[in-house]
């Protein structure tokens, strides 16, 4: 196993332990034999797990927590207020972002970093299945649970690690990969970024830059904003997509017996592959492809490639299907975390496309007041092709109120053009469910907030 250049550090200290990418540095950190403390405010399964595994995990953010601390590692969530984090600063400890200790961790490995506005996880999944199926053993971090192991993480004995570099908060800056994927460039997350599509178009280009120069960077030329920075990007570029303009297009895409069946052509090899994947939507075979032409790259063969893509079954909350049974009906219930109109119309076409002519009740928790605000008129449109819609109140994260946004306005707009919408707010969506269930076939719970505990409570009353 590669040996890091920190070892010094014995114990460390992780603000916001639970946080989708904080967690599965702690489990690497802890399975490599050092000391891991660390505090949130509620208690996952996940963090369950990485307390067997001899972490300390504290609910609540208190100051003693890091006392006789070698360095702090603190999540981008947490408020520059927080009394560890102050307690830190006063002591003099070392403190760095999470993506510092993501990057560092990567160093003695041959690593692959995923980035883009949709779809890291879910591509960062896929290529970790792949490298599996072919008995490379990767060490990887995703910022969701990879279905197949319960878990966000794994320490493997190989020499590639695989992570999600997250674009949000510009800490995938941090990140120095051998190999990158750009899977696409939205307008998300453009309160870190002043508003300025350009600013964060320009951020991707520095995040391809820090590849080293013998590294290569793999793009969804089919992406607008992906197209506009290519001619910046100074490093070895190879393309993924359906146009022909690709290295690699995408091709004879088809639905079969619940596989998506498609074609893969190497124009600059006058290859040709056939692959099949389970996923649902014209998303994931984005997703899959750039996974696939990864694995290529890296000389893996065609058959460990389809093993790879048979043995993965998806990643917690991105379109993650279950069976459910209100009073004796059976009905999908589908599970995604997308909370930008572009993921969440990607998850609506990815369920009409599999359930053909099936009613669709969705209940939706809007992600931030600036997110909501800035893409008002996107969730409009985007929200509207549903037969029902549930609205909840707006998640804030660690945001304050805006002066009218709120989700009770959202679904008065989109009421002006749709019978069948119902503002929920904070109230127990499972009265309306119980007494509309007849109406559909289909429910899905979308949203980052805390949608996913009503879609246990779901599965627990209804399964």
């Amino acid at each position: 196993m590669p040996l890091l250049g920190f070892q010094k550090f014995k114990k460390i200290h992780m603000i916001g332990i639970g946080g989708s990418g904080m967690i599965g540095v702690a489990t690497i950190l802890q399975k490599r034999g050092f000391k891991v403390t660390g505090s949130d405010l509620v208690i996952t399964d996940e963090l369950k797990e990485l307390k067997k595994l001899g972490a300390k995990v504290q609910i609540g953010h208190e100051p003693r927590l890091i006392q006789k601390t070698d360095l702090v590692v603190a999540s981008s969530a947490i408020s520059k207020r927080n009394p560890e984090l102050s307690y830190a600063k006063k002591s003099g400890l070392t403190i760095i972002p999470r993506a510092e200790m993501l990057g560092t961790l990567m160093k003695p490995y041959r690593s692959i970093a995923i980035a883009g506005s949709h779809g890291k996880t879910s591509t960062t999944s896929i290529i970790a299945s792949i490298f599996n199926a072919a008995n490379l053993s990767p060490t990887y971090v995703v910022g969701g649970q990879v279905l197949s192991v319960g878990r966000s993480s794994n320490l493997g004995d190989g020499n590639y690690i695989i992570v999600e570099a997250d674009e949000s908060d510009g800490s995938f800056l941090h990140l120095q990969p051998d190999i990158a994927v750009i899977t696409n460039i939205d307008n998300d997350h453009l309160s870190f970024y002043d508003s300025n599509q350009e600013k964060l178009n320009q951020s991707f280009v520095s995040f391809a830059e820090n590849l080293p120069f013998y590294g290569h960077i793999f793009l969804n030329l089919d992406d607008l904003n992906i197209r506009k920075i290519s001619k910046e990007i100074h490093r070895r570029q190879i393309t993924f997509g359906f146009s022909s303009k690709n290295r690699f297009q995408i091709t004879d895409a088809k639905l079969e017996n619940g596989l998506q069946k498609f074609q893969l052509i190497d124009h600059n090899n006058k290859k040709q592959y056939k692959f099949s994947t389970n996923l649902s939507g014209r998303h994931n075979l984005y997703n899959v492809t750039a996974a696939i032409c990864v694995a290529i790259e890296e000389n893996i063969s065609v058959k460990d490639i389809a093993k790879g893509l048979a043995n993965f079954r998806g990643v917690g909350r991105r379109f993650e299907l279950s069976e459910i049974y209100f009073s004796n009906h059976p009905h999908v219930l589908i599970d995604d975390y997308g909370h930008h109109p572009a993921e969440i119309l990607s998850t609506i076409l990815a369920a009409k496309e599999k359930f053909p002519r099936q009613k669709i009740c969705m209940i939706f928790e809007p992600h931030r007041f600036t997110r909501t605000q800035q893409l008002f008129d996107d969730f409009k449109k985007v929200l509207s092709r549903v037969d029902f819609l549930l609205l909840l109140d707006i998640y804030p994260a660690s945001e304050k109120p805006i002066k009218g946004i709120s989700s009770k306005k959202l679904a008065s707009e989109i009421l002006k053009n749709h019978k069948n919408v119902h503002y929920i707010g904070n109230k127990d969506p499972m009265n309306w469910l119980h007494e509309n269930h007849q109406d559909f076939s289909i429910l899905i719970t979308q949203g980052a907030g805390t949608i996913s505990k009503l879609n246990k409570k779901i599965k627990q009353q209804w399964q």
